[in-house]
């Protein structure tokens, strides 16, 4: 596998397999020299934990970058995640445009909403900052409710394929170039992704777990830049990623003590398999 230099900006939520403490050991476990620069440190992530502790790094992100760029570091890939303000939206977009290598690609998690709401401390300010990093990505990887959120279009929960193509157009319309679409479901007992890339748009189907867990976002996207990263096709990435985040789930499933995020570690010797 070739070696690559990846930066991940995103939160270190330091319980709770999601963000960094995800997206650092995939990405290294894919083969890639793995860079992380935190938006912010957290003692747990939000999802079913009180009074958890937060320290927003935002004002320290452009001194990091200037001392990188002093010592001529560079990227051959920036994946984002993650993002807690507008005012970090746009020191990651110039992140990307002065320490990116010739021809290296960025992949956008715009992880800002879900189930047809905006997360808590985001509004329509946030979302208008978020399309200007979108639209200038190489690779964006939206759910349903932040593609509709992007787009301007109506969400919704039941759909046809003429609805997520709609989706796709206006994406396209606005500047994205290739999209993962992820948590497509045509049908109650099956789920899977829709990648536009190039005026065309592929699914992949796959089953639908019966239970839900935090961080499988983020287990999707650092996979899915990994297998991309060591050189499969953008919807053999995708393929890959989505069949990974069931056997993550499905690791996990049972364990009524492990409600905070899913085993992805022993699943690692398959990833790396299938990247290979």
């Amino acid at each position: 596998m070739e070696y690559k230099r990846i930066l991940t900006i995103q939160d270190i939520s330091c319980f709770g397999q999601c963000s960094l403490t995800v997206a650092l050991p995939i990405l290294s476990a894919a083969g890639l020299e793995t860079v992380i620069l935190p938006s912010a440190v957290l003692s747990t992530h939000t999802g079913g934990f009180k009074n958890f502790t937060f320290r927003d790094l935002t004002d320290d992100m452009p001194a990091i970058a200037a001392h990188w760029k002093q010592e001529n570091i560079s990227f051959d890939a920036v994946y984002t995640g993650y993002l807690g303000s507008a005012k970090q939206i746009n020191y990651v977009m110039d992140i990307i445009k002065t320490l990116s290598r010739p021809g290296a690609v960025s992949i956008v998690d715009p992880a800002m909403a879900d189930n047809g709401r905006l997360y808590t401390g985001f509004d329509q300010a946030f979302v208008e900052e978020m399309k200007k990093l979108v639209y200038s990505a190489d690779i964006i990887l939206p759910n349903i409710t932040e593609a509709s959120f992007l787009t301007g279009l109506e969400y919704k929960e039941t759909y046809t394929e003429e609805y997520i193509e709609a989706l796709f157009r206006k994406l396209a319309e606005n500047g994205a170039k290739t999209v993962i679409l992820t948590g497509v479901s045509y049908k109650p007992e099956t789920t899977g992704v829709a990648v536009y890339e190039n005026g065309a748009v592929n699914y992949y189907e796959h089953k639908r777990l019966p239970v839900g867990s935090h961080g499988t976002g983020d287990v999707y996207a650092s996979a899915f830049s990994g297998a991309y990263l060591q050189g499969r096709s953008v919807f053999d990435a995708a393929c890959i990623a989505a069949d990974y985040t069931v056997k993550c789930i499905e690791n996990t499933a049972g364990d009524e003590n492990h409600r905070y995020g899913v085993k992805f570690e022993p699943v690692l010797p398959y990833l790396i398999e299938r990247i290979r």
